[in-house]
This record gives C-alpha cells, structure tokens and sequence, in this order.
C-alpha cells in the first residue's frame, strides 16, 4: 500500500456543511451591509473565521473594532452550529474500509467545531488523532494542521495522504511534502494527485 496514514480535511470533505457556512455567513453580511454571493463565498473554502471574516468586511463600509470582529465571529459560529445540528453521517462505510486496511486516519481542519462536529456525525471511533484550528498558529496554505496530524499519528508526512476539497488545502499539502487527492469541483491552481467525485471513493482509488 502506497500510504501508511489519511488525514482528512473536515468541512466538504467528510461532510458537507458549506451550505450551512454560507447561510451563516450570508447573514452576517447583511448584519454589516456588505455583499455576500457564492463567489465570494468560495473565497472563504479553507480559511480561518476570522479570516473569513476580514474578507467579508471588506466588502462594508463600516469600520470595526476588535471586539466587533470578535462578537461578529462568535454569532456566526452559533447560527452556523445550529445548522450543523440538522446534518446526518454520509462517509461511514468509507472510513470503516480505510480503517480495517491498517490505515492511520486524522483529521486536520482550520475549523474549530471540529470535536463537535466529529461527535455530531459520531465518527470520533474512526479516527486516531484530530488537529484542528485550536491547535495551530497558522492557517492553510500553511502545512502546519496537515504535519502536525501526520506528527500525531507518528508518521513521515511523505508517507500521508491529504483528503481535501479547497485550494489552500491542495496548496498546504504540497507546501508540507503529502500527496493530496481532491474532491468535488472547485477550480486548483495544479493537478492534485488523485481527483474523485467525494470522499466515499477514496477506498477504491488507494487499496
């Protein structure tokens, strides 16, 4: 087997809360009077909130303080938890195979609801180590979430594949030595070294 580990990007890959990211967002927009459509929307795809956030407010003509910022971040995180509430599991017979294989699996998100995210789907099992935004310093396209889960795990980022569905992810995994298999449509700025539909077939493609 070509891989020994598999660190998973959360949102869009093992399940799919963009639509959630972006009625959240979207009603922050409104809250700040600045524009908000899915172009803009796919500017934000592996990117921290607050991030996000500052490319929001760009499109305002407002000013805000630190403290504005912070409580704008804290009500969009609320709507958008309370969207994930609605959300049902849809990768499990996917990590189950990956995981009979001998396969190490991680996850490394910039999102911090990863622990509820993962508890909502009821996946925690599937997986041995989980680095997410509260854990690193830096954001993708810095490979710090995807080497610090291959650390965690006590594998060689070279011998890792990265499972991911936005740029910056593609961008932070060659920046950080992995392969990477992309999935869904979104536009690269390189061919990834696999490319699928979703997450589910990942186990036909490397086993």
């Amino acid at each position: 087997m070509k891989y020994k580990g598999i660190i998973f990007d959360l949102d869009g890959v093992l399940c799919s809360t963009d639509r959630f990211h972006f009625e959240a967002w979207k009603q922050t927009a409104e809250e700040v009077g600045a524009p908000f459509d899915e172009t803009i929307n796919m500017k934000l795809r592996g990117v921290s909130r607050m991030e996000s956030l500052e490319i929001i407010l760009s499109g305002s003509s407002k000013t805000f303080t630190d403290a504005e910022k912070e409580r704008l971040a804290t009500e969009k995180n609320d709507r958008y938890r309370k969207l994930l509430a609605q959300m049902s599991p849809a990768v499990r017979d996917a990590l189950t195979a990956l995981h009979n294989a001998g396969l190490k699996l991680a996850v490394g998100s910039s999102s911090k609801n990863a622990a509820y995210i993962l508890e909502r789907l009821d996946a925690n099992r599937y997986f041995d180590a989980v680095c997410d935004g509260t854990m690193i310093a830096h954001s993708k396209p810095d490979p710090e979430v995807f080497t610090k889960a291959a650390a965690m795990v006590g594998l060689a980022p070279a011998d890792c594949l990265v499972v991911e569905d936005a740029a910056a992810g593609l961008e932070a995994a060659r920046a950080g030595g992995m392969d990477c298999a992309i999935v869904g449509t979104a536009p690269m700025p390189f061919e990834p070294t696999y490319h699928m539909q979703d997450v589910t077939k990942l186990p036909g493609t490397i086993l």
